[in-house]
């Protein structure tokens, strides 16, 4: 709760303003304020609401007023921040903390100011002052003379901080910044001439004498022709000066300017002058410094420029410091026990802690031990710290809120050794006094647990030999572009380490008892030290418990979490103190991402997932990042910590169906963009569904590297999200998310696809489709195939054809036939696969379909030629070749111009075959379809002993074995 004078008058809450209504309730507010904590006579209050009679019911206006205004007070809670409007017999007070009040600390400020050494620090100070002021004092008021005098004396003191300010920009020898300052507020009070000859001193030293000069005569005439006199004896002094070209003192004392001074030569109408040249006496300020010994002394610091105080205004104290042997400040929290690993984070820490004045920033997830890190180093690094070691819990997530920054300041200056009377309340003046303390001190100053970049600039020190540690679960990148903060990220524990942790909590003879399931439960918690502990604590004090048996409860999804929680400080509340300061399309983004069946997640799954689009969900990931919750492990890749997963799973269960939905025809419609860009010739699979909702962006894919390496990158999540719609019934998603994958499928046919396409076949019985069973069997008989299973690939296609044809699906029945015929010749049946293979032929021909007329001929020519047919070979790989551009189907070429060759070195013409089988295996290699080449390689070697041959050959084959690894 604030109490604002300086502008329009108001009470301004955590909610807004009060409505505190007409005119005369804001006087009335106004008149109490001025005299806070003062009785004010009901006399005084009916001159501040009325500037002649009042009426005959004024008391009973005036006792209106109260009673509203304190009805609103006692709304707001005012009573929480002391703040009580009470009646005492004929007169009322409102009493309140004077730091709530905007004059307050407005006066505050400028006393502080001119107790500095250092100008810069004035600087600083006079500016927050003057930051305080809204507009023009006691707006909204009624203007009764008191009001109207109050106004004008708080009028008078805003002008003399002005001229206070640029005083201090001089000293500075920034008198173009003075200049700025005063020009302002010179145009808007012609009349006053201390702002005119101000401007006029700062514009000369700043360089600009003509706009000086001109300053000066414009002046001059406005006095003559509005009040009939000549400038006073301060305005011609500085005429005089510019005219003499004397740079004069590099600063001129002041002029009186106390508050509600009438500012020196300010001069009205009706006013006599009585200007006369004010001559500062002599005084020692005093500056605050520090002791390498930890306590501040008291001495003028060399080569610091003094600003001078108004000379008839009160020498202030210097700060009363603690009595007694100064003792370096201690405020750290005891060192964590139990503490575990962290030899790179702690190594990175001493590097990062090596510079000037550092600012070391300690980021990473809930639970993962930032504060136990930051503490561990601060303990164990005690001795490089002897002037003290400063910490404070900034309380960025917590229930609690966070602290006021000019609270934590107030304990550090305490701990300093500056009396309490002493210590600023505005957070400008704190944080100036905090780091002229800490100036030429070796300091640690522990910052934990922030929040944002904002919180903790005014809790940095100011010498170089100071080291600040920044723990926070949000990156505070504007902390590292504005203080070179270095940033030491901490991740989770290996298991190793976790398992070392648990040991240190439950004792190293329990956990050698189950080593496997103490190894287990370091998994589970995924590593995360929160978790660990939270473990061992159950764990602890539980004797009788077995780690295996506590395993086994945590490998319970639905569970997890709530074994992982102790009071308050479990792994769930961690989290939803994090999850609680996000923005609400963060919060959205982060709840459906917990539903996401798969591991990881970019832009478009994330907008699937919270039905967005991608440039939304990109921002929120980017927040997310930001307070940890996600980590990027690629560019534009994200993942989430498995207890993450299950805490924001946790926070909209109801959304479930919806978002997994959503992202299964995510997967849909992307992997048909990718099938369509790496085999732009083929048919298209299927139909996507009748309720199916596209996504509202696609990813498109440049060219067919990019949708292999899609479909590759993407191949473990489509399998989950497949196994995911099928346990959710959505059995139309799985056999169609599956099938999509068929340019993987082909590419690396021998890679273990039969579990999955088996799956897939289970689902596209489950709906009764004979299209989707037929399509599934395809591809699931021509890998069954490849693998050597024969027998129980022929028993899956013979039924093939038939569903298709049920399904009135010619083009799958010829595919179906050509896989048919396959199988068919590897077990012998030769002349029934050339007649099947010669069907699909013609069904593809019929239908206009090259893709599938292609794949029939690709395979009746490598039957032609088996069946000793080598011309007939030949001619079908040339008729396939002829049917699209060379670019389309790679794989499907190199086979084409295999089997071609080998028809050529069958028919005698070795040359040609050799180079036919040359290209093939050239093709092969460089779009890394390395079973085509091994295949074209083995038959360049049976006609061939080049070497180059023989080394390709074992390079091919060395790269399938890894593939195959």
């Amino acid at each position: 709760m604030e109490f604002r004078l300086l502008g329009t008058v108001s009470v301004e809450t955590l909610t807004g303003p009060l409505p505190l209504g007409p005119a005369k309730r804001r006087s009335l507010l106004a008149a109490l304020l001025l005299s806070a904590n003062t009785p004010v006579s009901m006399a005084r209050l009916t001159d501040s609401l009325w500037d002649d009679a009042p009426p005959l019911h004024a008391r009973g206006v005036i006792q209106g007023h109260v009673s509203r205004l304190r009805a609103l007070l006692v709304g707001a809670d005012a009573g929480a921040y002391g703040v009580e409007l009470v009646t005492l017999g004929d007169a009322y007070l409102l009493r309140l903390s004077e730091s709530l009040l905007d004059t307050h600390r407005f006066e505050e400020l400028l006393l502080l100011a001119r107790e500095q050494r250092d100008p810069a620090d004035s600087v600083l100070m006079l500016k927050e002052a003057l930051s305080l002021w809204q507009g023009p004092a006691l707006t909204g008021v009624f203007a009764a003379p008191p009001l109207q005098a109050a106004a004008h004396s708080l009028e008078e003191s805003r002008l003399a901080t002005v001229e206070q300010l640029a005083y201090a920009y001089g000293a500075l020898g920034e008198h173009s910044r003075a200049a700025a300052v005063l020009r302002t507020e010179a145009a808007a009070h012609p009349m006053r001439e201390s702002l005119a000859a101000a401007l006029m001193t700062a514009l000369y030293r700043a360089g600009r004498q003509s706009e000086a000069l001109d300053w000066f005569h414009r002046t001059r005439r406005l006095l003559a022709e509005e009040l009939g006199i000549d400038p006073g004896h301060e305005l011609a002094d500085a005429y005089a000066l510019i005219l003499r070209g004397d740079p004069g003192p590099e600063r001129a004392a002041e002029p009186d300017r106390t508050a509600g001074g009438a500012g020196g030569t300010n001069r009205t109408a009706g006013t006599d002058r009585t200007d006369e040249a004010h001559h500062a006496p002599a005084r020692t300020d005093h500056a605050v410094r520090t002791n390498r010994a930890g306590g501040p002394g008291l001495a003028g610091g060399p080569g610091r420029a003094a600003v001078a105080s108004p000379p008839h205004a009160p020498t202030a104290p210097a700060l009363a410091l603690s009595a007694g042997e100064p003792r370096p400040a201690d405020l750290l929290p005891r060192a964590p026990r139990g503490f575990q690993g962290r030899a790179a984070e702690l190594a990175a820490l001493g590097r990062a802690a090596a510079g000037e004045a550092p600012v070391c920033l300690v980021t990473g997830p809930a639970g993962v031990g930032k504060t136990a890190l930051a503490l561990h180093w601060a303990h164990r690094n005690a001795a490089a710290f002897p002037d003290g070691r400063l910490f404070a819990d900034l309380r960025g997530f917590s229930d609690t809120g966070e602290p006021a920054p000019v609270e934590v300041l107030r304990e550090f200056l305490l701990a300093l050794g500056v009396a309490p009377r002493r210590v600023p309340e505005s957070v400008s003046a704190a944080a100036a006094l905090f780091r002229s303390l800490t100036d030429r001190r070796r300091l640690l100053v522990v910052l934990d647990n922030a929040r944002g970049s904002a919180s903790v600039r005014p809790l940095l020190p100011g010498g170089a030999d100071c080291v600040t540690l920044v723990t926070s679960r949000n990156r505070l990148e504007g902390l590292i572009a504005s203080d070179a903060a270095r940033p030491v990220p901490v991740d989770v524990l290996e298991p190793q380490d976790g398992t070392a942790l648990l040991a240190g909590v439950l004792g190293e003879e329990r956990v050698l008892a189950e080593p496997m399931a103490a190894r287990r439960l370091a998994e589970l918690c995924g590593g995360l030290p929160l978790a660990l502990r939270v473990t061992a604590a159950r764990l602890a004090g539980r004797p009788r418990w077995t780690l295996a048996g506590l395993a086994d409860e945590l490998a319970d999804e639905r569970s997890r979490l709530t074994y992982l929680d102790v009071d308050d400080t479990g792994v769930p509340a961690a989290l939803r103190l994090t999850a609680q300061q996000l923005s609400p399309d963060a919060v959205h983004q982060f709840t459906r991402l917990g539903h996401h069946p798969g591991s990881h997640f970019d832009p478009y799954t994330a907008a699937a997932l919270a039905g967005t689009n991608p440039v939304t969900a990109a921002a929120a990931l980017e927040r997310l990042a930001t307070a940890h919750l996600v980590t990027e492990t690629a560019p534009g890749r994200w993942i989430l910590h498995d207890l993450v997963r299950l805490y924001a799973r946790g926070l909209d269960p109801a959304s479930a169906d919806e978002a997994l939905r959503n992202v299964l025809d995510h997967y849909i419609a992307t992997a048909l963009a990718a099938a369509d860009t790496a085999e732009p010739g083929g048919e298209p699979c299927f139909v996507v569904p009748e309720d199916f909702r596209a996504p509202a962006a696609v990813r498109d894919f440049a060219d067919r590297a990019t949708a292999m390496r899609w479909l590759a990158a993407e191949r473990d999540d489509l399998a989950l999200a497949a196994v995911a719609a099928r346990t959710a019934g959505l059995h139309d998603r799985a056999w169609r998310i599956i099938l999509l994958q068929w340019p993987q499928v082909v590419w690396r046919v021998r890679d273990n696809w039969s579990p999955l396409l088996e799956l897939a076949l289970g689902s596209a019985r489950a709906e009764k489709d004979p299209y989707a069973e037929s399509r599934v069997l395809n591809l699931l008989g021509w890998v069954l195939t490849e693998e050597g299973r024969t027998s129980e690939a022929i028993a899956l296609l013979e039924r093939s054809p038939g569903l298709a044809r049920q399904a009135g699906d010619r083009l799958g029945e010829a595919t179906a036939l050509v896989n048919l015929a396959v199988v068919q010749a590897e077990d012998g049946g030769l002349d029934a696969a050339l007649e099947d293979c010669a069907r699909a032929v013609d069904l593809a021909r019929e239908e206009g379909d090259a893709h599938t007329e292609m794949l029939a001929l690709q395979h009746l020519a490598r039957m032609q030629l088996t069946a000793n047919r080598p011309q007939d070979a030949l001619d079908s790989a040339r008729a396939a070749l002829d049917l699209g551009p060379e670019q389309e189907e790679e794989a499907r070429r190199v086979l084409l111009l295999t089997v071609g060759g080998e028809a050529r070195l069958a028919l005698g013409d070795e040359e040609a075959g050799i180079r036919m089988l040359d290209l093939a295996a050239a093709e092969a290699e460089r779009t890394g379809y390395d079973q085509g080449a091994v295949r074209a390689l083995e038959a360049l070697l049976r006609v061939t002993a080049r070497a180059e041959y023989r080394r390709r050959y074992e390079e091919a084959v060395g790269r399938l074995a890894v593939d195959d690894d």
